[in-house]
């Protein structure tokens, strides 16, 4: 992936900024929100965004975190259900540490929930209060205004176990994960339904990042599920009033459209030495959610849960089926063709060369755009081979500065391309907001973010729209990284494709689990 020079014109830049705004009008409502037509209608398994880096927290840059979101767009005033999780679903999180495109460890997340509890003081029992007539159901989540970082009673209470699996994901040595201190059983603190309920939301969620113990590994790691504020930083309400932005301008002259949103994380942090194998220091992953494939409808359920022998509003049975797939950003939006988006979401990285080799190597966009504006699409012998390093088998540079044939991103001995998010676990992690950092990540030299892992404050819509026009084949006169000399260098600075939503690392946590104190559904006045 060496950056080749190539100047542009001036009406190279404009055509440019057409078909970069054609480009943007094609996303979908965030990085992997509702991106396929069944996932559309099943939100609570709606893989959102992963994402996977070094920890840079402080003295914690030997593990790295992992972030699988689900639920997407989230108003934070969405009572009185708010977003649990849904107990029939599995959620896991895959690791290939061989190269093989095949998971080696897997962790799964099971929810449960349970509604209804008595209070210290006893006004509450299974979901009842005394109204004068014996006991009523409570229609509401939470009852009662809490103090400090206590909530006031809590009428829903959502719970969850992980276990990881040694080798194949169903028929693997399955293990649970427990706390340091023991105990099998964690809990997702709920939602961030207001200040009344919850006056300290920060103080409350962080009793719920546990640290853990993970079998066969050496060393704790840390773990919380529960609501974040989205990290995702898109621009589309310009997009769809006419393209009315400037897709070569400033990076920040827009807004971020989906700011007031939030998402629910599955966070994990894990010994670096837990998840490679052996002396190779890359690593990749994805998350999947599936569910039961059969179900029946209760035409008169009696309770809130599915598996209550019938009592539910549904019975679900049979094998687990995969309805949701994420490891890169964007692929399922902007690559897989419409028609092959279900069945992406269904499938495995081990064949994704028999399935959508087509799609990355030949992608549809740049054709069409040239169709309809006639400005060229970067168009290699052999296909885009720099989009298939990005997303299938990781990147290898030769650059003057490291070892001949450096796998930055490349598993040492590739045996099986697959699209997953990949990472070398071997390069130091960097600040956000410190000196060497760059939200474009390899486009700024910073080698430490995407397609390096992606840390959540890494720009992926200015990233790839860059690359899909061409920056790393040095087309276009975009910006990218030079690596051809001593030291690697950011060439064309400032000739970023960008929606003009800029990520603001002000913004975020530079601790586990780093996303941000999710939005309150409600401020109250005293």
């Amino acid at each position: 992936m060496k950056y080749i020079t190539q100047r542009s014109s001036q009406r190279g830049l404009l055509a440019l900024s057409v078909l970069s705004a054609a480009i943007l009008s094609q996303y979908a409502m965030a990085s992997s929100h509702r991106e396929a037509p069944f996932i559309a209608g099943s939100p609570k398994v709606d893989g959102t965004d992963f994402y996977m880096f070094r920890s840079y927290e402080a003295n914690r840059g030997d593990y790295v975190t992992l972030i699988a979101n689900y639920q997407p767009l989230q108003d934070a005033y969405g009572g009185p259900n708010y977003f649990t999780m849904d107990p029939t679903a599995l959620y896991e999180i895959h690791i290939d540490n061989n190269g093989d495109a095949v998971e080696d460890l897997t962790f799964q997340f099971k929810f449960n929930n349970a509604y209804g509890q008595a209070n210290a003081a006893g006004l509450i029992t299974n979901g009842e209060i005394e109204t004068g007539n014996g006991g009523v159901q409570v229609p509401l989540s939470a009852v009662g205004g809490g103090s400090g970082s206590t909530p006031g009673f809590l009428n829903v209470v959502e719970t969850y176990s992980v276990n990881v699996v040694s080798g194949d994901r169903r028929s693997g040595t399955s293990s649970a994960v427990s706390m340091a201190g023991g105990g099998t059983t964690f809990t997702k603190p709920v939602d961030n339904i207001g200040n009344k309920t919850i006056p300290d939301y920060a103080g409350y969620a962080a009793q719920y990042v546990y640290d853990i113990a993970v079998p066969g590994c050496t060393g704790q790691g840390r773990l919380f599920v529960g609501q974040r504020r989205e990290g995702f930083v898109v621009n589309l309400g310009e997009i769809f009033d006419q393209v009315n932005l400037n897709p070569l301008g400033a990076r920040d002259s827009r807004s971020n459209t989906i700011a007031d949103k939030n998402v629910t994380s599955l966070a994990l942090e894990l010994p670096i030495s837990c998840v490679t194998a052996g002396s190779d220091p890359v690593i990749g992953a994805w998350t999947t959610a599936s569910k039961r494939q059969g179900r029946i409808l209760n035409p008169d359920p009696a309770g809130p849960v599915a598996n209550d022998a019938g009592q539910g509003p549904s019975i679900e049975g049979g094998a687990w089926t995969q309805v949701s797939r994420l490891g890169s950003p964007l692929v399922n939006e902007v690559v897989i063709g419409i028609t092959d988006k279900d069945k992406f979401n269904a499938s495995e990285p081990k064949d994704d060369v028999a399935n959508f080799a087509s799609y990355v190597l030949y992608p549809t966009l740049p054709t069409l755009v040239e169709v309809l504006f006639g400005v060229p699409a970067p168009m290699p012998e052999g296909g885009r081979t720099d989009l298939l390093a990005a997303f299938v088998t990781g990147v290898t540079t030769g650059a003057n500065d490291t070892p001949a044939n450096f796998k930055f991103t490349s598993p040492a001995n590739l045996s099986t391309p697959g699209e997953m998010l990949r990472m070398n676990t071997a390069i130091a992690p960097v600040v956000p907001g410190s000196s060497g950092y760059s939200d474009l990540g390899f486009l700024g030299c910073d080698l430490a973010g995407f397609p390096n892992g992606r840390r959540v404050t890494d720009d992926v819509v200015d990233i790839a729209l860059t690359v899909a026009e061409g920056a790393l084949l040095g087309a276009n006169g975009l910006q990218t990284c030079d690596l051809s000399g001593s030291s690697p260098v950011v060439a064309n600075p400032g000739q970023v494709v960008n929606d003009g939503a800029l990520p603001d690392p002000a913004e975020y946590s530079t601790s586990f689990p780093y996303l941000a104190t999710p939005i309150a559904g409600a401020v109250s006045a005293n």
